[in-house]
């Protein structure tokens, strides 16, 4: 698949805000990891600005864990350490300064994190990718999807496809086409089902399926990358459906390039970071 044009960089007058200004909100006190892979996969993946959205007293460690080009953003936390509900009143502030936002990787599952994370769903007028951790909290209430403002593209596995949907994982497994499409159709988002052969679709019945990636990517933190690619090509002007076929397709490609180097036995989810930049030549 061809690199599309609007990320060749072709016009040398254009400066970083053109290429997207990205707003992710991940992490928690055990999985802060998750939060340092989707900032830095959106900055490797062409992101003009990346902002990490973290847990206050999480700030420290997570300097330690990401690049020095990646900023952050304080938001209020509960008692567990993870986003208080009260993090909605300031991402509410400051969402209008972003191109693209994500939410999910990382966030864990405490009630007050869960209400925000819905809030930030039904409310933020900016596309964004839902992940992981927010796809429990939506699991919760999907139907909440139809009050969105704005695009919103869905990431899950089968096992949190049948979660979203009441199937079981066997059901989800022999039935991924029509399972996509008869969501992304109901809940009017774009759906990304994950998966050997990764299919998306549009609410428009629009399709496509994934050849790239190889079962070395079946690894902690691949899913976290996939959602920082994917938010970097909104942000970079992508229509919510081609972001997501080519973060597919990328993140796949550049698995495939670190599975040459290290081998599909030994592959970690950062080994797909260093690669995504050779993935597009």
């Amino acid at each position: 698949m061809p690199l599309p044009a609007l990320l060749s960089r072709r016009n040398p007058r254009l400066s970083k805000k053109d290429f997207g200004s990205l707003l992710i909100i991940a992490g928690s006190p055990s999985m802060l990891g998750a939060s340092a892979l989707c900032s830095l996969a959106a900055m490797r993946s062409g992101a003009g600005l990346v902002t990490a959205a973290v847990p206050k007293d999480l700030n420290p460690a997570l300097q330690k864990k990401i690049s020095n080009s990646v900023m952050t953003k304080l938001l209020p936390e509960s008692h567990a350490g993870t986003f208080s509900f009260k993090a909605y009143g300031q991402v509410k502030k400051i969402w209008d300064q972003y191109d693209a936002i994500a939410v999910g990787p990382g966030l864990g599952r405490d009630p007050g994190t869960q209400r925000f994370v819905r809030q930030v769903i039904i409310h933020c007028p900016k596309p964004l990718v839902i992940d992981a951790d927010a796809l429990f909290a939506l699991s919760v209430h999907p139907e909440i999807l139809h009050k969105a403002a704005a695009a919103r593209i869905l990431t899950p596995h089968a096992g949190e496809m049948a979660r979203l949907t009441g199937k079981t994982v066997a059901y989800i497994e022999v039935n991924r086409t029509k399972i996509a499409r008869d969501f992304a159709k109901r809940y009017n988002c774009v759906l990304l089902l994950k998966g050997h052969r990764t299919i998306i679709v549009s609410p428009q019945g629009k399709s496509y399926v994934n050849h790239s990636g190889n079962v070395g990517m079946a690894t902690a933190g691949s899913g976290d990358v996939l959602t920082g690619m994917i938010t970097a090509f909104l942000g970079q002007g992508m229509s919510p459906f081609d972001a997501a076929k080519y973060g597919a397709f990328f993140h796949g490609k550049a698995g495939d390039l670190a599975a040459a180097k290290y081998s599909k036995a030994f592959l970690m989810a950062g080994d797909i970071i260093e690669h995504i930049g050779k993935s597009f030549l």
